[in-house]
């Protein structure tokens, strides 16, 4: 009996449609909770509400105003200086206890890996609150010392110290993140390697120098990454520090930061959302010269 020749393109064509039926879900949540709000931001940021005349279309005068404004380019020095000094100590930190853990050397390693870890399960505001009663020099733990040993430790909230207390507030909060990054890639190296190592009569730092480092490489790459991003997005430790440290920490201290304070303080959500735009560009661009400059390294 002669067989049809429609039978096969039709099941084509639904084969081809089955893939979208799977991922159609998340793209229609990704389009409304992710494309959607960078669209509106946009489309914010080329208006601005003025006394007379209400909402007005202004082009790019927004972006040209954040450009000039001095708070901006504070806020964006501020959490530079922060990106630049504290996640290279994070890592670090966090390369050492992965290599650690994986040297096979440390008693109770399991402990040790939940431990360092555990930080990163407790809430941010929950972290900065805890932080924050610690470093209170009134009724906090530096309060305490200064009255048990009579001595007259710094505010560690102070104009000098507030932003390297943000920083250790940071670092104790994803230092066990990013370990468990570095960790993982660790546990990837074929046993092949530390074998042959041995043979060759490779010592242990050795072995850490010519095969864990190497191997890190896309890990660190992974992980400076997330770092960075997180840095530009720097919001939680110091808005929740703000009424402790009220003449420190204004409403311009971070980007985030200030355009949170424009739109729901100051009712300026064009100008907002242009702040919002132009962090995310600067973002995206450091991310981007970052990766690049790993996957060379790489290759």
């Amino acid at each position: 009996m002669p067989t049809s020749t429609t039978g096969a393109p039709r099941r084509r064509e639904r084969r081809r449609w089955s893939g979208w039926a799977f991922v159609g879900p998340f793209m229609l949540v990704f389009a409304l909770v992710f494309l959607a709000p960078i669209a509106y931001s946009i489309y914010l940021s080329l208006f601005q509400n003025q006394l007379v005349g209400g909402v007005s279309f202004v082009g790019l005068e927004n972006y040209q105003q954040v450009l000039n404004d001095a708070k901006f380019w504070d806020a964006l020095g501020r959490v530079t200086l922060f990106l630049l000094v504290q996640v290279p100590i994070m890592l670090f930190i966090s390369m050492l206890v992965a290599l650690a853990l994986d040297s096979g050397r440390l008693y109770g390693k399991s402990f040790f890996r939940i431990s360092i870890f555990m930080p990163y399960a407790v809430p941010a505001v929950v972290a900065t609150l805890m932080w924050g009663f610690m470093y209170g020099t009134r009724f906090g733990l530096v309060g305490n010392l200064n009255d048990a040993f009579g001595i007259s430790l710094p505010n560690p909230l102070n104009a000098q110290l507030v932003l390297i207390a943000i920083g250790n507030i940071v670092t104790w909060e994803f230092v066990g993140y990013n370990m468990l990054i570095f960790y993982s890639a660790l546990r990837v190296i074929p046993r092949s390697l530390y074998e042959a190592a041995a043979i060759d009569g490779a010592g242990e730092l050795r072995v850490v120098t010519a095969i864990k480092l190497p191997a890190l490489r896309g890990a660190m790459v992974i992980a400076t990454i997330f770092s960075i991003i997180g840095s530009f997005q720097l919001f939680n430790e110091p808005s929740i520090l703000q009424p402790l440290a009220p003449n420190t920490i204004t409403s311009a201290y971070t980007p985030n930061l200030y355009a949170y304070s424009l739109s729901f303080s100051g009712q300026q959500y064009n100008y907002s959302a242009t702040v919002a735009i132009i962090m995310g560009l600067v973002t995206m661009a450091v991310a981007y010269v970052v990766q690049l400059r790993g996957m060379r390294r790489g290759s």
